[in-house]
C-alpha cells in the first residue's frame, strides 16, 4: 500500500491546482496525508484483524470475508473520525460519523483509492474479487464503484505475481476502455471523482511508466483529482517495480504515530505472509 500513500502525499498539493507536466517536486512542505492515505491504512489493519480471527483458505473465503466487511466498517470509521478535516467527500464524510452507517449506492474513486492492501493480501483471483467486494461494497455499492476497486485490486495482484505489461494491460481491458494515450488526454481532462473516469486514467499512466517516480509524475501530470489518480496508478506501479527506499522513509515523515505504527505493523504482516 506504500505507493497508493505516496501517490496521495505527492498529489496533495494539485488535487486543486493541477500540473499538466511531469515536472515537479515530488515531496514539499505543503504535502500532506489525505483521506486516500489514512482509508487505505484503515482497510489493511481490517485484513490483519481479519486474519487474526480466521487464518484466511479457499474453504473459508466467504466467512473471512464477512468478517473482513465487519472490521472494515470498524476501521474505516474509528480510525477516520480522528481525521475529520482530511478531504472525505460529503456522503462519505456522513457515512464515517454515522451510527449506523450503510451503504449509498456510491461511484467514488475512493472505492478504488483505499483498496490496495487487498491486492497485497490476497493469494488468488478469486479471493482478490471477494475480498475487494467485502471492503467496498459496505459504502460504494454500486456497480461502478465495485469495479473500479476490483479493476485496482486484480492489476495490483497480477503485478505481484509477475506478469508483464502486455497482459496487465489485457487484464485491465476487461474492465474499461483503455484506447487513448495520456498526452491525448492530458490537455481537456478535468476533476471527476467517479471511479469510470478516474480507475482507467490511473492505469494507463502506470502502462506508460518507465518506473515507479515516473508512474507517480505521469498520474499526477494528468490534472484531474490528483492525489486519487496518483495513489491508484502508486499502488499498481508499487506492485510492479517495488519502490525506492528513499521514498518510503519520506512518505512517512508525514505521518503521525498511530498511522506509521499501523504502517509498519501491515509491513511486517505482509513480509511474514
Amino acid at each position: 500500500m506504500l505507493g497508493a500513500i505516496i501517490g496521495d502525499i505527492v498529489g496533495s498539493v494539485y488535487e486543486f491546482d493541477n500540473l499538466r507536466s511531469k515536472d515537479f517536486e515530488m515531496f514539499s512542505e505543503n504535502s500532506f496525508v489525505t483521506d486516500d492515505s489514512i482509508m487505505t491504512i484503515a482497510v489493511a489493519k481490517s485484513i490483519m484483524e481479519a486474519y487474526g480471527k480466521l487464518s484466511l483458505t479457499d474453504e473459508n473465503l466467504e466467512e473471512f470475508a464477512q468478517i473482513l466487511s465487519e472490521k472494515a466498517i470498524e476501521n474505516l470509521q474509528s480510525i477516520g473520525q480522528n481525521y475529520p478535516h482530511c478531504g472525505y467527500g460529503g456522503r462519505f464524510y456522513n457515512w464515517i460519523f454515522s451510527n449506523n452507517p450503510n451503504p449509498y449506492n456510491s461511484y467514488g474513486n475512493g472505492a478504488a483509492m483505499r483498496i490496495s492492501p487487498v491486492g497485497f493480501f490476497a493469494n488468488s483471483i478469486e479471493q482478490v474479487k471477494l475480498l475487494s467486494k467485502a471492503v467496498t461494497e459496505i459504502s460504494h455499492n454500486h456497480p461502478e464503484g465495485i469495479k473500479g476497486a476490483e479493476a485496482t485490486a486484480i492489476m495490483i495482484y497480477a503485478a505481484k505475481k509477475g506478469k508483464d505489461k502486455a497482459e496487465l494491460e489485457r487484464l485491465a481491458k476487461k474492465y474499461y476502455d483503455l484506447d487513448f494515450t495520456i498526452d491525448e488526454i492530458r490537455p481537456t481532462y478535468r476533476f471527476n471523482e467517479t471511479c469510470q473516469e478516474t480507475v482507467p486514467q490511473a492505469i494507463k499512466a502506470f502502462l506508460e511508466s518507465e518506473d515507479f517516480e515516473d508512474a507517480i509524475r505521469t498520474a499526477i501530470s494528468v490534472g484531474g483529482d490528483s492525489d486519487t489518480l496518483a495513489a491508484i496508478t502508486g499502488s499498481i506501479a508499487e506492485a510492479y517495480y517495488g519502490v525506492p527506499e528513499v521514498f518510503e522513509k519520506i512518505a512517512i515523515g508525514y505521518f503521525d504515530e498511530r498511522l506509521e505504527e499501523i504502517y509498519f505493523d501491515w509491513k511486517d504482516f505482509i513480509y511474514n505472509m
